[in-house]
């Protein structure tokens, strides 16, 4: 009998439009489109052409869907692909005169593929890559998936009321994107709390009160699967992986949040199965797959997986001002002078191979007794962006799966339907960050910006309630205005950003940004509740606000009254 074969794809950039452009902000987005998300729908739309279904399983963010159908990026996205490709054609011009004609071609390929992204884009996608992935899904070709609204670290949020409002945000924003409820949610981060007397990380906020599981949580929206790392099923220490993008974090302080003994209660079971959280609380019928490590350090790292092969395209070694590149690893310890210049043929053959090297990694796995599944869930941006050649190794991969009689390539759900769980564990806290626990989310260095998130909750519950039952149209705005900058000062990204050292200025900076409006909406609300009336200034703050931070357009403040 097969294995299945689980592969999900986290597609996810923190809001960026109207936050500045380059070196952080918009660009990053841009880069992902180009790169990743348009090249990943390519290849899905080849398999399924071809009859190969790719049946892959794609986490689409709520605040990245809303990102991509936003008209203000398709407009400045077409400008971006159309600099890179002037850029390209520079490029060209002067390697040529420099007599260089092995750079030139390197320039003419960078021309090729960003005049086949404009015409995927713009003929191909009629500029709507949500879309592309809808119709990807209703062709059975793949399953979407959802995430927390702006992927906010749901252990650590203070309000259960909070933790639900990123939830239902997350699913009704899905099913005006797609169409359809979304059947899993990826827990940002991979961090996972179950029910407990929780204890606030910061000292004197407030007393100890019980919380839910997540998975109590996510029962309630309809929501039946989430990811875990392999260490919260197995005990022992986690399989890092964003530091080998990132390197190690800067801050290398313990996390705040008591861990002793997190994996003491749980036997080991095999992550080649699934299984249903928190066994007494049988009610909330949800269910997690686990990370294998071995298939996702064979791809992640650097060091011992795939990206780091010499002949790969370097992702830090660019020719500005276009930001093209033009070498490839070489040695992935040399420095960037020592960077010896690309050639395709050689890295589309490295891709090939590691292509079939993977697929003999899987089937060694799979062919073990009671490998029911083999979960493999990776960052999207990871391919194409980081690694160039990803997109072509994945559809190498899911070609050589396709004709194999021992492995299935299955969505999460697809496999959910024909295998359900028949066990339940209780997992600990965790998630899949350096040490396995929250210290890259809180730690000394970061403490301050959950001050700022917890003091946001509180003021929008007391706010909103405040409101309860005055429905005219100004007092609604700035309720929804505030939710909007509530959810964006939840993000995860601001605190990994800060401790990875990736964007910590652009990451402190927008944390106190959306502090500071929300600070200015509940002013003005708390005047609007009093005198009934917004004075000239307050109106033109909450437009101002209006129009830069504009997702969830259909947000509902009474979200934020849940128990």
């Amino acid at each position: 009998m097969s294995s299945a074969l689980v592969i999900i794809l986290h597609a996810h950039i923190p809001y960026v439009l109207g936050h500045g452009a380059w070196p952080h902000g918009e660009d990053w987005l841009n880069e992902s489109v180009a790169e990743s998300y348009i090249p990943l729908l390519r290849i899905f739309n080849n398999l399924a052409d071809d009859g190969c279904l790719p049946k892959v399983t794609v986490v689409v963010t709520p605040i990245l869907a809303e990102q991509l159908c936003d008209a203000g990026f398709k407009e400045q996205f077409k400008g971006y692909l159309k600099n890179k490709l002037n850029a390209a054609e520079q490029d060209e011009s002067s390697f040529v005169a420099q007599g260089d004609m092995h750079l030139a071609r390197l320039a003419r390929m960078w021309r090729e593929y960003y005049e086949q992204l404009t015409r995927d884009f713009i003929g191909v996608h009629n500029e709507d890559i949500v879309a592309g992935f809808r119709s990807l899904e209703q062709r059975g070709a793949i399953e979407v998936m959802t995430c927390a609204a702006t992927h906010g670290y749901l252990p650590l949020l203070s309000e259960d009321a909070a933790i639900r409002a990123q939830l239902r945000v997350a699913v009704e924003t899905h099913k005006r994107h797609f169409g359809v409820a979304p059947r899993g949610l990826w827990l940002p981060e991979c961090a996972y709390r179950p029910a407990q007397e929780w204890i606030y990380p910061i000292e004197g906020w407030g007393p100890p009160k019980h919380r839910p599981g997540l998975e109590e949580l996510l029962a309630e929206v309809g929501i039946r699967y989430f990811i875990v790392d392999s260490h919260l099923l197995q005990g022992g220490e986690p399989v890092p992986i964003y530091h080998r993008r990132f390197g190690e974090p800067a801050n290398r302080v313990k996390t705040e949040i008591p861990t002793e003994g997190r994996h003491s209660h749980v036997a080991m079971r095999s992550p080649y199965n699934v299984y249903y959280a928190a066994p007494e609380r049988g009610a909330a019928k949800v269910a997690f797959f686990t990370r294998d490590p071995k298939a996702s350090l064979q791809v992640w790292s650097a060091a011992a997986g795939y990206p780091g092969d010499g002949n790969y395209l370097e992702f830090h070694k660019k020719r500005w001002p276009g930001g093209h590149r033009y070498w490839r690893v070489t040695d992935r310890n040399a420095d960037l002078g020592a960077k010896l210049p690309y050639v395709p043929e050689e890295a589309e053959e490295r891709a090939k191979e590691h292509a079939r090297h993977f697929l003999t990694l899987l089937l060694e796995t799979t062919r073990q007794p009671g490998v029911r599944v083999l979960t493999a869930p990776y960052d999207a941006e990871l391919y194409g962006h980081w690694w160039f050649e990803g997109p072509h190794w994945l559809e190498r991969v899911l070609r050589l799966a396709h004709d194999h009689s021992d492995i299935e390539p299955l969505t999460a759900a697809e496999f959910l339907e024909t295998h359900q769980p028949v066990e339940a564990v209780q997992l600990p806290e965790g998630s899949w960050g350096s040490g396995g626990a929250h210290g890259v989310w809180f730690n000394r260095d970061t403490r301050w910006t959950w001050v700022r998130v917890y003091d946001a909750e509180a003021k929008m519950r007391e706010t909103v309630r405040a409101a309860s039952g005055r429905a005219d149209g100004d007092l609604r705005r700035l309720l929804k205005q505030m939710a909007r900058e509530l959810l964006l000062l939840e993000s995860s990204d601001w605190q990994f950003n800060m401790t990875t050292w990736s964007a910590r200025d652009y990451a402190e900076r927008r944390i106190e940004e959306h502090y500071s409006a929300f600070r200015d909406l509940y002013e003005i609300t708390c005047r609007y509740l009093r005198d009934g009336a917004l004075s000239a200034r307050d109106t033109d703050i909450l437009r101002k606000l209006e129009e830069i931070d504009r997702p969830f357009q259909t947000v509902e403040p009474e979200w934020w009254l849940s128990p």
